[in-house]
């Protein structure tokens, strides 16, 4: 079993955006930070879950049984209705529903933003990398 933890960071609304993961158990402690491009903070919550996703099925990790955390409610309300009428979201959960067959089981929890500093550190730390490519 992984525990997953995930956020995202945006500098602006939109703006240069950044995304960090916190993996743990399994044998596995990772801490990853990655950018994310241009986008609004909710657009990277999602965006920040599908790179983690394809990170956990890059290191074959994905057959696992997986907890994801997230303190983005709007994240774990569409992942749990499996339903957005926000067009700008519907790219995120298509390609959410379709990793999400590669997992044997996969859940996403909300839990409280003081609970998740590890990946709001990572992400922030991911959207210092995107700041750093915007500027290159």
């Amino acid at each position: 079993m992984l525990k997953v933890y995930i956020d995202a960071a945006t500098k602006g609304n939109p703006g240069p955006s950044g995304g960090g993961a916190m993996i743990t158990g399994a044998g596995q402690y990772q801490q990853l930070s990655f950018p994310l491009g241009t986008m609004s903070n909710h657009e990277a919550e999602f965006a920040a879950l599908i790179k983690t996703l394809q990170l956990l099925i890059k290191q074959e990790l994905n057959q696992e049984t997986i907890f994801i955390f997230t303190d983005s409610k709007v994240l774990a309300q569409t992942i749990e209705k499996n339903y957005t009428s926000n067009a700008a979201f519907q790219p995120y959960l298509a390609e959410f529903q379709q990793l999400e067959t590669t997992f044997p089981l996969l859940i996403i929890q909300w839990l409280a933003e003081k609970e998740n500093k590890g990946a709001d550190n990572l992400a922030r730390q991911g959207l210092q990398k995107q700041l750093k490519k915007k500027t290159n």
